[in-house]
């Protein structure tokens, strides 16, 4: 599939995955291993809380782990992880796991089935080519920006199937402007990316991109329908 132009009317034609025709494999920018700290701010039921989060990806070869871990007193701690492949598009998720405090949910990506296997005994979710996870999505979404930044203009979207550990949604990105950031880390340059709610209950998802970093996540933004969010603002990069 071509990119459009930047102000056409294709352009706003979001850009996805299919199980049929020809595979869709755009280039890609898989960064190198990173340890990524974060000063994380967040409301839940009304009361603001302040913490710190990390986000640790290692990539090896043909191989990927991540690692989001956020800890704060009013919230406890949640860890969520993903593991899996890369190949010439991008990850290619194994599992995904969700852990608040000691209770973990995971999903299990069965690509021999064509399913996603949820351990919450949730029903079984058809599996599509180029799915993601709640985590590794914001690792893809970086590396398809990295691989052609010209390919995702000012208002053209990009739609993954993103997993979680009871159930496959459809996530559709819509590609901003880039905007000043001024973050703990410093002042950085950077391309907002946003997945708004199309129903009831749906999640609203931003996340932002600095292109002068390799088009790692600098801030990553998840508002609840009640009003509940978090917010990541990048403090520090390292080594993992």
């Amino acid at each position: 599939m071509a990119a459009a132009p930047a102000g056409t009317a294709a352009a706003a034609t979001p850009e996805r995955y299919v199980l049929e025709g020809p595979p869709w494999s755009p280039p890609v920018g898989v960064p190198a291993s990173v340890r990524m700290l974060y000063s994380a701010e967040g409301n839940a039921k009304g009361m603001t809380w302040h913490a710190k989060s990390e986000l640790v990806w290692q990539q090896e070869g043909d191989r990927y782990d991540a690692r989001m871990e956020v800890s704060a007193f009013l919230v406890g701690s949640r860890v969520q992880t993903s593991t899996g492949r890369i190949d010439a598009t991008g990850l290619v998720p194994e599992r995904f796991g969700d852990k608040a405090r000691r209770s973990e949910q995971a999903a299990h990506f069965e690509r021999d089935k064509g399913s996603v296997v949820f351990s919450s005994n949730a029903p079984e979710a058809p599996l599509y080519a180029g799915a993601q996870d709640r985590l590794g999505v914001f690792m893809q979404l970086g590396a398809l920006l990295a691989g052609d930044p010209t390919r995702y203009p000012e208002g053209s979207s990009i739609a993954l199937q993103t997993v979680g550990t009871r159930d496959a949604e459809d996530w559709t990105f819509t590609i901003a402007a880039r905007e000043p950031l001024d973050l703990p880390a410093g002042k950085v340059d950077a391309v907002r990316l946003e997945r708004a709610p199309r129903k009831e209950f749906d999640t609203r998802v931003e996340v932002w991109y600095a292109p002068a970093l390799g088009y790692l996540p600098v801030r990553i933004r998840i508002t609840q329908q009640n009003g509940d969010y978090v917010d990541q603002k990048l403090d520090s990069l390292g080594k993992p």
